[in-house]
């Protein structure tokens, strides 16, 4: 049987009782004080300093508001991480994502999702080009072993010209270990495209009326039949930016340059060396430094090296990233996707035929490619648009209202080109590289150039 025990009515209080009773004690003391204070703002001390700090900061709330209000197509919580960034907190962001990614990497092994990789290519219709056009790519050996069915093959997207393709698409895994992952690449033909470099509302940040600028015209969206991200913000960019003959931000010699010419070809190369500002030049961009050149990553890439590549999170993190590239016959090709390093982009971009590439934008929302095909005679519109990865976050209208970051779009020429020359679209080394109307029956993956220049491993430095 138990014992129960009563404390005797004049028993000492206990050391949490007599704690407790002079805690109570200082705050009568405290209040009593306070409210014999003369003035409202004596007696409310705690909401006078809270007023203040509010008021101090004015100036914070109102430029975010006006950010949050600003007239874009980004969600509210991406504007705020915007607004961060550009005013003082970009560390702090990077630090977050760093921390997020690293907690959340990329699945191993598996097998990407039913239709992830289009079935396999097996028409064996033939046509005869009617327009000047450049040879189809020869399919990409894929990087993971063994292949998918369909994996790495071509397949005609966007606009056609006169019934040809101008734009083809190929889908692989980025690496051997990461095979429930798929990026997407794309190729792209200067001769029937032209090329189109847009200021966004924030990218370069230099104010200013500028032409091409969001939202997407009428009058462009009748021939247009891709818009793709561009680069990093500016002062994560490492380089410059040229458009409607200002200099926005100064260009460096030595960066990453995409330079479109006033002849609609584009090209990617280091500024100073492959390209340099001539009466042709309508527009550069630039982003960090050359990732591929000679046809190879570039000598030393190291995925965990920042110094190069910029503090955009640690390049060693595997995230959404994109990529651009100009073949040595001057085609472009776009690589994007996710669960990719900065060595596995340069990897896919090699792959692809890129003599020289660039890395472009990171991170899930930045990294989109849109192709278009409306019927013949129709404008482009979201509702004949399509991304080229379904897991793409941002809708496919992106660019047909104000955005706060620069794209490039590729549009229909009105009249083909019947070569490109040196200095205006060529990869420099190469050799002007002719129309190939006449050049006899062709199919999407076949062409005069052998498939296995792009067969062996690609080097990661």
């Amino acid at each position: 049987m138990q014992t129960v025990r009563f404390r005797g009515a004049h028993a000492a209080p206990s050391w949490w009782e007599r704690h407790r009773a002079a805690v109570r004690s200082r705050r009568a003391w405290r209040r009593e004080r306070r409210l014999g204070r003369r003035t409202w703002m004596g007696r409310h001390p705690k909401s006078v300093t809270s007023l203040v700090v509010f008021l101090a900061m004015t100036p914070v709330w109102v430029s975010l508001g006006q950010s949050m209000a600003s007239a874009n197509t980004l969600p509210l919580p991406i504007q705020f991480v915007e607004w961060v960034r550009s005013h003082g907190g970009g560390g702090f962001v990077r630090w977050t994502e760093s921390i997020w990614y690293s907690h959340n990497p990329p699945p191993k092994g598996g097998r990407p999702p039913a239709g992830a990789i289009p079935a396999p290519v097996r028409s064996t219709t033939t046509t005869v080009p009617t327009v000047p056009q450049l040879p189809p790519p020869p399919n990409i050996v894929p990087l993971a072993s063994p292949p998918l069915p369909g994996e790495g093959q071509w397949h005609p997207i966007g606009r056609t010209v006169d019934g040809q393709a101008a734009m083809y698409a190929a889908y692989l895994r980025p690496d051997p270990v990461h095979t429930s992952l798929v990026a997407g690449v794309v190729w792209m033909d200067p001769l029937l495209l032209r090329a189109q470099l847009y200021a966004g509302a924030q990218t370069p940040g230099t104010p200013g009326n500028w032409t091409p600028t969001a939202p997407i015209s009428a009058a462009a969206a009748q021939t247009l039949t891709a818009a793709f991200n561009a680069g990093f913000r500016m002062s994560a960019s490492l380089g410059g930016f040229y458009l409607d003959g200002r200099t926005a931000v100064p260009l460096r010699n030595g960066a990453a340059s995409f330079v479109v010419y006033a002849n609609g070809t584009a090209t990617v190369g280091a500024w100073g060396t492959n390209v340099t500002m001539t009466p042709q030049v309508v527009a550069v961009r630039q982003n960090l430094s050359l990732l591929v050149d000679h046809g190879a990553p570039v000598p030393g890439l190291n995925a965990n090296d920042t110094t190069v590549w910029g503090a955009t999170l640690g390049n060693q993190i595997y995230v959404w990233r994109s990529g651009l590239g100009v073949t040595a016959d001057g085609a472009l090709v776009y690589v994007g996707g996710p669960g990719l390093n900065i060595t596995t982009l340069a990897n896919l971009l090699v792959r692809a035929g890129a003599v020289r590439a660039m890395e472009f934008d990171i991170n899930t929302d930045w990294v989109n490619f849109f192709s278009f095909s409306p019927p013949p005679g129709q404008a482009a519109s979201p509702v004949n648009g399509t991304k080229l990865l379904s897991d793409m976050v941002r809708p496919v209208d992106r660019y047909f209202g104000p955005t706060n970051r620069d794209f490039i779009t590729m549009s229909v020429r009105s009249t083909p080109l019947t070569s490109l020359t040196s200095g205006e679209g060529l990869a420099s080394g190469g050799s002007s590289r002719s129309a190939t109307a006449s050049s006899g029956h062709r199919t999407a993956g076949s062409s005069t150039r052998s498939p296995s220049t792009r067969a062996g491993p690609a080097r990661s430095g």
